[in-house]
């Protein structure tokens, strides 16, 4: 476990585990890298298995300024840099995908080995022109409401949504724990910034190989998402976790991390 400054003022967690190409998993919107430690005994045995906590987000320092998915993919390129990572695999969760695709339209993608996205749209919002988005404008005014004024009860149903089946009393716990560690001025800056994104017309520009892992199950995101991620990513490859909402992950972990490891290995 360790911090490491990659701006000033900007102090981001992250924990390691296990040598050779690194692969950096990035989470979704107020959540942390403590959601993917079920990948870590797994990957670990193979790679370089890192778990960063984004700007603001998990055990990173609050910082009120630069809570923008351009930002935080900066401060990925700042980390990269700072620890001298060669060949990464990109592992991005819902908003950790927008990270992924601002860094490689950022910064390109010539120390990329492949990525990995999991659960998340081109964009978040239901443009005229995008009807499979996630949140109209009124959807957004009431999460934003929320955050502010009826913040754990909202996530607590949010959480839920998640997930196909029933959480535990205690993985509910722990979960609601890390989604409300940041200031709720935070949480609803970066909703904000998430949630308006559009990727649209940079993805046929993407040429890294791309492992799209979607959940059949469509409480928050629909298959027609990665569907249209598969269409229009040219080196990509589409697969359906049959038991699993947004965090195949987690609900399917075994048969995610075998997938995604046998996706790296092919380009090996």
């Amino acid at each position: 476990m360790a911090f490491i400054e990659v701006e000033e003022g900007v102090r981001l967690f992250y924990e390691e585990k296990g040598q050779g190409r690194p692969i950096i998993f990035l989470h979704g919107v107020w959540m942390s890298s403590r959601f993917f430690r079920r990948q870590v005994p797994y990957f670990s045995e193979k790679y370089r298995t890192i778990l960063l906590d984004l700007r603001s987000h998990g055990q990173s320092n609050h910082v009120h300024y630069g809570n923008t998915v351009s930002a935080y993919a900066k401060d990925l390129n700042a980390f990269i840099g700072k620890l001298g990572l060669q060949d990464v695999i990109l592992v991005g969760w819902s908003m950790g995908a927008f990270v992924v695709w601002d860094y490689l339209k950022q910064f390109g993608e010539g120390n990329i080995h492949s990525t990995v996205i999991v659960d998340e749209l081109a964009s978040d919002f239901k443009w005229p022109d995008f009807k499979i988005g996630a949140f109209d404008i009124d959807t957004l005014i009431v999460f934003m409401t929320e955050i502010q004024t009826n913040r754990s009860p909202f996530l607590q149903s949010f959480l839920a949504s998640m997930f196909k089946n029933e959480l535990s009393v205690a993985d509910a716990s722990w979960m609601l724990g890390e989604v409300t560690k940041m200031p709720e001025s935070i949480a609803s800056a970066i909703l904000f910034d998430q949630s308006i994104v559009d990727y649209r017309e940079f993805l046929p520009k993407i040429n890294v190989p791309t492992l799209l892992c979607f959940g059949r199950l469509e409480k928050v995101i629909p298959v027609a998402a990665g569907e249209h991620l598969h269409k229009n990513i040219p080196n990509s490859e589409l697969v359906i976790f049959e038991d699993s909402c947004h965090c195949p992950f987690i609900e399917e972990s075994d048969l995610f991390n075998e997938t995604v490891d046998g996706f790296i290995q092919k380009g090996v």
